[in-house]
């Protein structure tokens, strides 16, 4: 017969052998291929390297958008599947856990491997540095380079800059393809910036035809800014919220620097490209979800005051209220990653607007700034949405295992053998034994416990993390014989709309 490939259904499904004992647990939305004809409502199948059967009903045909959180450590990077197998990378944190991710899910062995775009949202490294490694790996191409205009320069932090009205602002963005290629042409201008040489071997990585340039907005509400290819016509589109550009005399395109705080304060490189990453809302069918890059309180109150055209600060509760109506008209998502890590740089108004039923902060372990700040994470929960509002962490989600310490011990004795070795085919043999101890931890606490999936088809949702230990157990109890073998693999929480509401977190019990 015919290759049958359908997806698992909602919120969770399960193969059994043919005894009838669980052997596998898998996630909504997950690739099944059905390898027979159904005998009693049952389907063989392959699925996660597993032979067994499923029920029918238990099946689906239809395929899902799939977004997922990888944890990078200190950073952001995010996977998005769309139904129609389009592939987006949204940030690729510091180091090589989100080519490590992707690897595995891919296979870069087994050929070119090309993704429809890359966001890079802003020139932070813990956002852009991890890009390196697929940039130079061979089998991966792009069609699509997206960036939010600013580059790191030699002497002014971003080059030219210009005052008017008492905003200064950054005047020379680079735009397109042309403008990068111009630009790079003189090192000096860039020198050893790692940025500015970042994208230049992202040239070298785009596919036939392929482009890079600057995603902005107008900031007219009138006129909303979508990715190319994912626009009012489609059922997925990605609506790109900032930057927010201003036009200058000649019209080109500038970015405002922001200052330290909201109120005022002296302009501040880091608020500026932070405050510009590049924000999308992905709105498939009735479930949105905004992706915030590195926003902070500066960026806040300039976007609601830019989508809304209401002042800031409101003066009283009635014109924050007012505010935060209008600004959840292009704000207000069901699920939000966190802005800056769970930051403490937010206004609560900025939260009140979001009031996500659900959101995900990407932190790492050994950073200095605590994130995500424990005040940030009482906000969110106390402005979001529903009677339980969820909040996700990567760096949670995935814990260190009891051997991991001693693992890493083994790592840092080869490490100091690799220096100290002078035969090369010994020397060959220690870094083989340092890379597959390297896989075997990345594997463990990236491909699989370091992940938060959420799948959607446009109506409800599942957010869901691998478990570390699997829970078993048995399928009934002694008055009804139970005797089955059942297997727990994750953590799965639903979101839907209750009575036909909001979508909000609905607690079902344990999978």
């Amino acid at each position: 017969m015919p290759d049958d490939f359908r997806y698992a259904g909602y919120p969770s499904a399960k193969v059994f052998d043919g005894g009838g004992h669980q052997v596998q647990h898998i996630l909504w939305g997950d690739w099944v291929k059905v390898t027979g004809l159904a005998q009693g409502g049952r389907l063989p199948v392959h699925v996660r390297g597993t032979d067994g059967f499923m029920a029918e009903a238990d099946l689906q045909e239809e395929r899902l958008l799939e977004i997922v959180f990888v944890d990078v450590g200190q950073g952001d990077g995010c996977l998005i599947v769309t139904p129609d197998d389009r592939k987006l990378i949204v940030d690729a944190g510091l180091a090589d856990n989100m080519f490590r991710f992707l690897r595995w899910r891919f296979n870069f062995l087994g050929g070119v491997r090309t993704f429809d775009a890359a966001i890079i949202t802003h020139p932070d490294s813990d956002h852009y540095q991890g890009f390196k490694m697929l940039f130079q790996e061979p089998n991966v191409r792009f069609r699509r380079i997206y960036h939010n205009g600013i580059m790191e320069q030699v002497g002014k932090p971003f080059g030219p800059e210009a005052v008017a009205g008492g905003v200064k602002y950054v005047t020379q963005l680079i735009e397109s393809r042309q403008d990068l290629e111009q630009f790079l042409a003189d090192p000096a201008r860039y020198g050893q910036k790692l940025y500015a040489n970042l994208l230049k071997a992202a040239l070298g990585r785009l596919a036939a035809g392929g482009d890079i340039r600057m995603l902005s907005a107008s900031g007219d509400p009138d006129r909303p800014s979508y990715v190319e290819g994912f626009g009012t016509d489609r059922d997925l589109r990605l609506r790109i919220l900032g930057p927010v550009s201003e036009p200058a005399a000649d019209g080109r395109r500038r970015l405002r620097w922001f200052r330290d705080r909201p109120a005022g304060g002296s302009f501040d490189p880091g608020k500026t490209k932070n405050g510009h990453s590049v924000i999308v809302t992905l709105e498939y069918r009735d479930v949105s979800i905004l992706l915030g890059g590195d926003l902070n309180s500066s960026a806040e109150t300039f976007l609601l005051e830019r989508y809304t055209g209401l002042p800031w600060p409101p003066q009283d509760g009635s014109a924050e209220q007012t505010l935060v109506e209008a600004g959840r008209r292009h704000f207000g998502a069901d699920i939000t990653k966190s802005c800056h890590h769970g930051s403490a740089d937010f206004t609560d108004t900025f939260l009140r607007t979001l009031h996500a039923a659900a959101t995900v902060v990407s932190s790492g372990d050994e950073e200095s700034h605590a994130h995500p700040r424990s005040d940030t994470l009482g906000a969110i929960g106390l402005h979001g949405r529903g009677w339980r509002p969820l909040i996700f962490s990567t760096e949670l989600v995935r814990s260190s295992r009891e051997d991991e310490g001693t693992r890493r011990v083994e790592i840092g004795r080869l490490l100091e053998k690799i220096d100290r070795e002078t035969d090369p085919e010994r020397r060959a043999q220690l870094v083989k034994e340092r890379d597959s101890l390297l896989d075997e931890l990345a594997e463990r606490n990236v491909t699989t416990y370091g992940a938060i999936n959420l799948r959607t088809d446009g109506r409800k949702a599942v957010f869901a993390y691998k478990l570390e230990r699997p829970r078993a157990g048995v399928a009934g109890g002694p008055s009804s014989g139970g005797t089955k073998k059942t297997i727990t693999k994750w953590d799965i929480y639903t979101m839907e709309r209750a009575g036909g509401g909001p979508l909000v977190y609905v607690p079902r019990g344990s999978a």
